[in-house]
This record gives C-alpha cells, sequence and structure tokens, in this order.
C-alpha cells in the first residue's frame, strides 16, 4: 500500500516539475524566436519587391525546364522502348533458331496452310 502512495505522489510532483520547466523552456525559446522574426521581417520589407521579381523569373526558368525535361524524358523512353523492342527481337530469333526454325520459316508454313 506504501508502494501506491509513494507512486502517486511521485507522479504528480515529476507532472509538476516537468510542466514547469517545459514552460519556462517554452517561453525563453519563444521570445528567442520573435526576436529574429521581428529582424526578419525588416530585411523583408525593404526588399519585397525585388523578391516577387526573383520570384517570377524563378517561376518562369522552372516552367522553361519542366517542358525541356518532359522533351527530355520523352525521347529517354522512346530509346528504351526501341532497345526493348530490340531485345526482344532477338530473343525471339534465338529461340526460334534452339527449337529448329526459325521465325520466317514459322510464318511460311502459317501462309502454306492457309
Amino acid at each position: 500500500m506504501s508502494q501506491r502512495d509513494g507512486f502517486a505522489s511521485g507522479f504528480l510532483l515529476g507532472t509538476i516539475v516537468g510542466g514547469v520547466v517545459g514552460g519556462v523552456l517554452g517561453a525563453v525559446l519563444a521570445s528567442r524566436r520573435d526576436g529574429m522574426g521581428d529582424q526578419q521581417i525588416e530585411i523583408n520589407n525593404g526588399s519585397l519587391e525585388a523578391n516577387k521579381v526573383a520570384a517570377r523569373r524563378r517561376q518562369m526558368r522552372a516552367v522553361a525546364n519542366e517542358g525541356l525535361e518532359m522533351e527530355t524524358a520523352r525521347q529517354s523512353l522512346e530509346d528504351k522502348i526501341a532497345q526493348l523492342n530490340a531485345t526482344i527481337d532477338d530473343v525471339r530469333n534465338q529461340l526460334g533458331n534452339v527449337n529448329g526454325t526459325s521465325s520466317q520459316s514459322v510464318e511460311r508454313s502459317l501462309s502454306q496452310d492457309s
């Protein structure tokens, strides 16, 4: 019974001490951040128009680069598809030769049956 009483009082004391320490630490960090935020606002107010112009330029470059990147990606995919098709044709020919028939002889036999 005495251990439960000790636990409850220790838990309550830890909660109170933790709340106080956390509150003080939060207040100190918030005050530091507010001080830096005021400096940032003063700096940015002077160059707000320059930031807007720079943002527009970045956006225009991004759109131009996006179009170029899309075209490059499309060409790359087309090249890879062509390589895959060539590899598939090579494997098909090799398998035909392994089985004793080539794809041309299979096509001839199919056309003769018709």
